[in-house]
């Protein structure tokens, strides 16, 4: 295996050289030019960030009302920056959210913190710079100046100094001390357009949540902002399963056997046990055999695994909150998940109606159709038979439903984790909710026959061994665990990342998976060689 020199990792050109040459120099004027550590002050009464100063409501009272372009009373000026001083010093850090400028003797340049922005404000004749080998102040010459001279945008630097407003009614901070922390090595990206190559987007996300903090303009939520939503949702829907009883635990995430959803898996070898493991491809039976031992109400927010394709809404590895509660049925999980989904929204945007795609998605009412019902409403001239109910609804219903519909009454045959209906055993006691054309959640009222069971395995089987590679396989172990009793349960699954895609205005699956696999990179040479070769 042949190891990159650094150079084909990070491609020299002018601009990485100059940062170079003024890392170079600011190593021989401060020493380390990679400190350890900067302590910021606490103000606000916690550590401080850029973004808790611009939001402290002590500074905030202060700030003037000013119409754009306005600029403050050069008396009431005097007046707030008294007061804005008599608060405190104030210590913060940040990357250079814009290429520093200078003008004569003083320097202006944007502190980001990846939320918000503070303008720093540098005079030659104030600032020091900070020795990072000892933590003593440079007294000697215009240290901190001179430092502020060679910084680049993206750098990072902590500063010390005192709040005040300038003669355009922008809050600053006037620098007496400046502490090198970080050199970019590499330009930012645009800061008029931040990234638009969905793949750099995807393959360099740290990338992508510098350009979209960086940006000036930008329609929509930033990156960063899909991300702190996401957060947001996944901490509600905890908060709303442990606020009603449920316990949330952990299962293996490697298995003896791929069971609990139809789906190809990936396999791995445990060499000590030397044996073929799997990687999850949902964790059902696993926390059905937890309802057998006595958890009545149970959730995990898992990461399952799956080895099929890629589409928009598809990846390898993805997100599901699922959850099982005992004495429950199909109906009384069907209302849970509304009312959770329902409040998860309203709690994430702050309403019940959210865009999508140009189309507004109404979260206050959910539908409930049959399957069988719902081809009706969409094919008109077809023959619904039993064998055909899932062709016809995949091609023709699900690219349709975009308001949130749960559609019920699906066939047994196809549902073989699925309680029969009392009234009709050939339809299972499952739902499926779709929105935007998407499965969000899947759930049903729980098989707990062991010998039903078993034989639903062993249908399954037989459709392996006719070729169905998705087909579920016997797991002895889950019978056994049947044997001893599963009181009647209701369980469902929550595809968390399609959720959070309706929330944000996402197209792909993507754009809200920090992380998502793409195909290999290839270097320039390896692609020129892969042209010559074709």
């Amino acid at each position: 295996m042949s190891i990159p020199e650094f150079e084909q990792i990070v491609e020299p050109n002018d601009q990485t050289e100059a940062r170079l040459v003024h890392l170079k120099a600011i190593a021989e004027l401060v020493g380390n030019p990679y400190p350890n550590k900067f302590e910021r002050s606490r103000l606000t009464g916690e550590k401080d960030t850029i973004s808790q100063i611009v939001s402290f409501e002590p500074v905030t009272s202060l700030l003037p009302e000013l119409a754009e372009g306005e600029r403050p009373d050069p008396d009431l000026k005097a007046s707030v920056n008294e007061k804005l001083k008599a608060l405190g010093s104030v210590r913060v850090a940040g990357r250079l959210a814009t290429p520093p400028r200078t003008m004569g003797k003083a320097a202006f340049v944007h502190l980001s913190d990846g939320r918000n922005r503070l303008q720093i404000y540098v005079r030659k004749q104030d600032a020091k710079a900070i020795n990072n080998d000892d933590g003593t102040v440079l007294e000697e010459g215009n240290t901190g100046f001179s430092l502020f001279k060679l910084l680049d945008h993206g750098d990072f630097v902590g500063v010390e100094g005192f709040l005040f407003i300038t003669n355009t009614g922008e809050l600053s901070i006037h620098v007496e001390k400046i502490q090198f922390l970080t050199k970019a090595m590499v330009p930012m990206p645009d800061k008029m357009h931040g990234i638009e190559d969905p793949e750099i987007k995807q393959r360099q996300r740290y990338a992508d949540l510098i350009g979209s903090s960086l940006q000036v303009e930008h329609e929509g939520l930033t990156t960063r902002e899909v991300f702190e939503r996401r957060a947001k949702v996944v901490s509600f829907l905890r908060r709303y399963l442990e606020d009603d009883g449920y316990i949330e635990v952990e299962t293996p995430m490697l298995t003896p056997k791929a069971t609990g959803a139809a789906a190809k898996p990936f396999a791995t070898h445990h060499n000590a046990l030397d044996i073929t493991l799997y990687a999850r491809i949902a964790p059902e039976l696993y926390l059905k055999r937890l309802t057998v031992g006595g958890f009545e109400k149970v959730y995990e927010l898992n990461r399952n695994f799956r080895n099929e394709g890629i589409s928009y809404k598809h990846n390898p590895e993805f997100t599901m909150l699922e959850f099982y509660c005992a004495y429950m049925d199909v109906d009384g999980m069907m209302d849970l998940c509304e009312d959770m989904m329902r409040k998860s929204v309203k709690d994430a945007t702050g309403g019940l109606q959210v865009e999508y795609e140009g189309k507004m998605i109404d979260f206050s009412k959910f539908e409930r159709i049959s399957m069988r019902d719902a081809i009706a409403q969409h094919v008109t001239d077809a023959d619904i038979t039993d064998e055909n109910l899932v062709t016809l609804f995949d091609e023709y219903v699900e690219p349709n439903l975009v308001q949130p519909t749960f559609i019920i009454d699906f066939p047994k045959s196809i549902s073989p984790l699925s309680k029969a209906s009392p009234e009709n055993s050939a339809i299972a006691e499952r739902f499926e909710l779709f929105i935007h054309g998407m499965e969000c959640a899947n759930g049903f009222s729980e098989l707990n026959d062991p010998r039903e069971q078993y034989e639903r395995f062993v249908d399954q089987m037989a459709e392996r061994e006719r070729g169905d590679e998705e087909a579920m396989i016997l797991d002895e172990d889950y019978i056994r665990a049947l044997s001893y009793g599963m009181p009647p349960a209701a369980g469902i699954g929550i595809g968390v990342d399609r959720f959070v895609m309706l929330l944000t205005d996402r197209h792909s699956i993507r754009d809200v998976i920090l992380f998502p696999h793409l195909r290999p990179e290839r270097h320039p040479e390896e692609a020129d060689s892969a042209d010559a070769t074709e």
